[in-house]
């Protein structure tokens, strides 16, 4: 890696860090979801509303993303956007009651166009023999994010679990909740500091006249001989109008024909991406694995292998994405998800759940187990109809804040099959269209409206992962476990079947390169 590499790698890594924080904040809330639920009292709905407050707060900032990055510049918006997670985080942890919680998460929620923003930054200064590198890295520190949180969730669970005399004294057992969500404050401040150390994009300085300040910035990114073909290069495609198009021209420009290729390919893959169900398992990875009778230590032990093979399975894409190219990755990695979610649904499907008087006897220290006896040698063929019949026989406050070891009680199931199942399909969705879609949404707009275009199509993605964070836990008590996984898996083969016949190759390829093969594509 010579010098100019690395100067577009650290920038890269700076920018990409914000996948760090956005990974920290889409995981901590997973450990707090049955203290919060316990302290303040919520249904399904608001525990819903409390971890998707993000997903429906980014869905608002992405209405004016594209208008702030391309009248402000990306570096100034990634600023503003760090600003907010730390301020969320703050107000996070301070939170006294369910409405400021959801008030601050929503906050932080403005602060997840990072990814989209990320992604176009990157796609602007990397050369175009690094550029899939280079954006993938967003994507890997958000697993490492995950990663992150989820060991730090589990840390806090086990040390509010000791009796040492430390963890009274700072809150830890009373506060268990809120010292998950501290975490971020460091890292995003951190974050805040560092962005000052980047240039703006190239780019953007081009589409706004700037050529001397872009010169400068490209002679830090690419050797001098360089320079000018890749200038002249950036200056040929933003002279399709002779001025700087509005922002409703820009929009308008998304629907022109000559564009409609690249629209339904980032269109498809918006829509995919999210409804593998990726942040149904992400966002509430411990009551995931509570489903599979493990109980709550294990979960949460579980959901740091999450984190993990997430790591993993993305640094491999990393490594491969520029060799293998981004349609196969993106092709198997989906086939193979879909398989594991099948998997996990029939494992689901076939689990029985039966209250034995030993199981009853052991639960006594934990719940009425004179109500239990009702249920004692009933065999109930799902857990949606186990647990309604232990809301009747214990109430449903008590039944739910004893979820997990009343499953863990009375499940049969070949839990070593579903965790597989699962853990496969983490590997497969980071091993594919996890970081490989927003390589694809840096590389398939033309810049002059990528400004638009990237914050668009995260628009859509947001709208998806919202719903599904928000409507995951009625679905778990309503659909039951074997269901949702049944609905996941056939949505991402309906999904790789419309990407087989949209998706293109793009690796190696500068975005201008790319620009005109599409183009041509349309004509």
């Amino acid at each position: 890696m010579n010098a100019f590499q690395r100067t577009a790698f650290k920038f890269a890594a700076i920018v990409a860090f914000g996948g760090f924080i956005f990974g920290l904040d889409a995981a901590l809330i997973s450990g707090t979801v049955r203290f919060v639920t316990s302290e303040f009292g919520l249904s399904d709905l608001q525990v819903g509303t409390v971890v998707s407050a993000p997903g429906f707060g980014v869905i608002f900032a992405l209405l004016v993303t594209g208008h702030i990055c391309n009248s402000l510049g990306r570096k100034k918006a990634l600023l503003i956007i760090a600003a907010l997670y730390l301020l969320s985080a703050i107000a996070s942890v301070l939170a006294p009651n369910f409405e400021a919680l959801v008030a601050a998460r929503f906050l932080g929620g403005l602060a997840f166009t990072s990814l989209s923003l990320a992604s176009m930054y990157i796609g602007e200064i990397a050369p175009a023999n690094m550029r899939g590198k280079l954006v993938s890295m967003n994507q890997i520190t958000i697993v490492v994010g995950l990663s992150a949180a989820y060991f730090a969730n589990y840390l806090i669970l086990m040390a509010s679990n000791a009796a040492a005399p430390w963890v009274e004294a700072v809150g830890i057992v009373e506060h268990t909740w809120r010292w998950m969500l501290a975490v971020e404050v460091l890292p995003a401040t951190l974050w805040l500091l560092m962005l000052f150390l980047i240039p703006e994009s190239p780019r953007w300085l081009v589409m706004k006249g700037r050529t001397d300040e872009a010169r400068a910035v490209l002679g830090r990114l690419l050797p001098p001989d360089e320079v000018a073909p890749e200038l002249a290069e950036i200056q040929a495609s933003t002279a399709q109008s002779s001025h700087e198009l509005s922002f409703k021209a820009q929009v308008s420009e998304l629907f022109d024909g000559r564009l409609r290729k690249a629209v339904w390919i980032g269109l498809a893959i918006a829509i995919i991406q999210p409804i593998t169900g990726i942040n149904a398992i992400m966002f509430y990875a411990p009551t995931v694995f509570e489903q599979t009778g493990i109980g709550t230590d294990a979960a949460f032990f579980q959901a740091v292998l999450v984190g993990l093979v997430s790591v993993v399975f993305t640094v491999l894409a990393l490594l491969l994405i520029d060799r293998l190219g981004r349609r196969p990755l993106v092709l198997f990695g989906l086939a193979w998800a879909a398989l594991s979610l099948f998997v996990c649904a029939y494992g689901f499907a076939n689990a029985r759940y039966v209250l034995d008087q030993d199981a009853i006897l052991a639960l006594a220290s934990q719940v009425d187990a004179g109500a239990l006896q009702s249920l004692l040698g009933v065999e109930f063929g799902s857990d949606v109809a186990f647990k309604q019949a232990l809301y009747a026989a214990l109430g449903e406050g008590a039944a739910r804040a004893q979820e997990s070891v009343l499953i863990q009680g009375a499940i049969h199931i070949n839990t070593t099959m579903v965790l597989l199942g699962i853990m496969c399909f983490i590997a497969a969705f980071n091993f594919s269209i996890g970081p490989i879609m927003w390589v694809l949404f840096s590389e398939i707009f033309p810049t002059h409206v990528r400004g638009i275009a990237i914050p668009c199509f995260a628009l859509v993605v947001s709208v998806v992962s919202y719903l599904v964070q928000q409507f995951f836990p009625w679905q778990l008590s309503n659909m039951g476990a074997a269901e949702i996984f049944l609905f996941y898996a056939g949505s991402i083969t309906v999904g790789w079947l419309v990407l087989l016949k949209l998706l293109p190759e793009t690796k190696n390829k500068s975005i201008e390169e790319i620009e005109a093969t599409l183009n041509m594509a349309r004509a």
